[in-house]
């Protein structure tokens, strides 16, 4: 997977989980402050194998890690209707 990809989809899972912390605050009282956080996606298996080796040489090198296991939600497609006023 190109760099540039995973970025772009982790920065969309980020953007989920965000959502989710701003409905439920307390979640983020579980993330240590000197913690990063990586996202495992349940449904992009190439992504959570680059985010698996990345929380692997994460921790090889002392660093503290939080993980978060997220399935993205589906967008609900909106279904339009014109009426005449």
């Amino acid at each position: 997977m190109k760099k540039e990809t995973a970025v772009r989809k982790n920065l969309d899972l980020l953007d989920t989980f965000m959502k989710y912390a701003f409905d439920y605050p307390d979640i983020l009282d579980k993330i240590p402050p000197d913690a990063e956080l990586v996202i495992f996606p349940k449904d992009d298996p190439a992504l959570l194998k680059e985010n698996r080796k990345l929380a692997e040489s994460m921790t090889k090198a002392g660093e503290k890690v939080v993980i978060v296991e997220l399935k993205k939600p589906r967008i609900a497609k909106p279904h339009l209707a014109v009426v005449n006023a």
